[in-house]
């Protein structure tokens, strides 16, 4: 039988994984993409990983996400990281919004699965000062146009944006800036690494929630978050818009684990129409990608993996199709934890 699973590795990880199988603790970074209820796909696997492959584990593991990897990221940084990612699970794919709901009460809404993911002040205390799981998340900070607040001006912005990075993907520095939250103490191996202008903001506690919630906070569909403490005055959105998948070297000598809904990776948010501008070969040489197969992917409900236009269906028939999903990613799990893969050079 086919595996569900894929496992595709760069160069040096592949030379590596031959020699003496993947070990836990040569996992140096783990990446989370941006995508929404696309990481339903990929529960099953957080849950394994939390719960057995890095159980234990005592070095530092750097975790770098934007949008639903920076919310998956903060679960896995707390102290019962497998029932934390269980309850953004559940709230996140059993959330609803009224017909015709208006930006503000969809933010509204959206914003209450935070409190699950961090119901306690003793929960954003566990994320900071986690000796192991390091949180580093991505925010954009609106510059230029794209600071209105005005939906039409909006739009019209995010439309220059998309083609100034037609044009180049250097350009997006002008509509965004970039900005990495960190953990206290957490020095990353890709703090530096980034193609963009970068700030670095430290986390805190009186800065986590909001990180987090602006990490997702898609343009015109979630009003932005204001002035973060700590961080500059401004409006904070998605980070996904500059880090959709991540185009930059994670680490020098680790591994690089990144559980992924796609055997591809895309830079950016506005390079999704571009099927020419895919992340660099040479920054992928240590890096781990685990996604479903093709065939997996085939068999779910509507023959492919959830994603944001499913709330276009009735509230019961997506609940039950994003319940399925993330039953049938334990597959996947099953499939890593047995060896149950071939290895596949990147």
């Amino acid at each position: 039988m086919q595996s569900p699973l894929r496992v595709l590795a760069g160069a040096t990880a592949w030379r590596k994984i031959q020699q003496s199988g993947l070990k836990a603790d040569d996992i140096e970074v783990m990446v989370g993409a941006s995508g929404g209820p696309k990481w339903f796909c990929l529960y099953g696997l957080d849950q394994y990983l939390l719960g057995q492959f890095f159980a234990g584990r005592s070095k530092p593991l750097h975790l770098l996400g934007s949008s639903a990897g920076a919310w998956r990221f903060s679960c896995y940084a707390q102290q019962d990281a497998v029932a934390a990612s269980a309850r953004f699970a559940k709230a996140y794919s059993e959330i609803c919004y009224p017909a015709g709901a208006d930006v503000s009460l969809v933010t509204r809404i959206s914003h209450t699965v935070i409190d699950q993911v961090l119901p306690t002040a003793q929960h954003c205390a566990e994320v900071l000062t986690n000796p192991v799981m390091k949180l580093h998340l991505i925010v954009d900070r609106a510059r230029g146009l794209t600071k209105v607040s005005n939906s039409l001006l909006q739009g019209a912005a995010l439309g220059l944006t998309a083609t100034a990075n037609l044009l180049h993907r250097s350009l997006l520095q002008f509509f965004y800036q970039r900005v990495h939250f960190y953990a206290p103490g957490a020095c990353a191996p890709f703090m530096h690494s980034a193609e963009l202008p970068t700030e670095h903001v430290a986390l805190t506690s009186d800065n986590l929630r909001a990180a987090i919630l602006a990490s997702g906070s898609i343009p015109m569909v979630l009003e932005p978050i204001e002035n973060i403490c700590d961080a500059k005055p401004g409006r904070y959105f998605d980070g996904g818009i500059t880090d959709y998948h991540f185009n930059q070297r994670f680490s020098e000598d680790g591994l690089v684990l990144y559980p992924h809904f796609y055997p591809n990776l895309t830079p950016g948010w506005f390079d999704k129409a571009l099927p020419w501008r895919r992340v660099k070969p040479e920054l992928l040489h240590n890096v781990i990608i685990l996604c479903p197969s093709d065939s997996w992917v085939r068999s779910l409900p509507y023959g492919k993996i959830p994603d944001r236009k499913d709330f276009k269906l009735p509230d019961a028939q997506r609940i039950a199709y994003w319940q399925e999903v993330l039953q049938r990613s334990h597959e996947l799990a099953s499939a890593f934890a047995s060896g149950n893969y071939q290895l596949e050079l990147l």
